[in-house]
């Protein structure tokens, strides 16, 4: 039996939730998301909340149980909060500006690096050390730290590249003579 699955989702105040069949979509003071649930597992709307079952006890119908009620959740606390993610810049002369709806980074390659904002995201730059990520969507807010991550991740020798606020970078010792 699925832990995670048994708990119902709740719905707070400002967000309407609507499920026809196997569609649900979820609107906010943030916005709107909606999604498709697998056919294996029913979503009913009780009072604030939403309760998520799986059909039958088949074994697919319970490993879908837990992550489909999660991705309700997250459809729910997107259109209501919405996800953010922190990314720190290190390194001598590496650094990150936003102009418009383009990412211009400068790590320590022969040329700089424009990484152009998808849709639904929303990238700042307090500092030209630290970059935030935030949407209404997280496997989409996830996916750009992600690859804005890949243009330099960090090395184990010096640290020096772009981890995520609070990422624990191995290091390793250099050459002894």
């Amino acid at each position: 039996m699925s832990r995670i699955g048994q708990r119902p989702v709740p719905v707070p105040q400002g967000v309407t939730v609507e499920i026809s069949g196997r569609g649900m979509t979820a609107t906010g003071p943030k916005g709107a998301l909606s999604m498709t649930l697998v056919e294996e597992v029913l979503a009913s709307q009780e009072n604030d909340e939403i309760i998520v079952r799986p059909r039958d006890n088949s074994k697919r119908a319970r490993t879908m149980w837990g992550m489909q009620r999660t991705l309700v959740d997250n459809l729910v606390r997107g259109v209501s909060e919405g996800f953010s993610l922190e990314l720190e810049i290190h390194g001598v002369g590496y650094r990150a500006a936003v102009e418009g709806r383009t990412l211009n980074l400068q790590m320590g390659y022969s040329h700089e690096i424009n990484y152009n904002i998808p849709e639904g995201i929303e990238i700042r730059c307090e500092r030209p050390t630290a970059v935030s990520v935030s949407g209404m969507d997280r496997q989409k807010v996830g996916q750009v730290a992600a690859d804005i991550r890949a243009f330099r991740k960090p090395e184990p020798y010096k640290g020096k590249g772009i981890r995520y606020a609070g990422e624990y970078v191995f290091r390793k010792e250099g050459k002894r003579k």
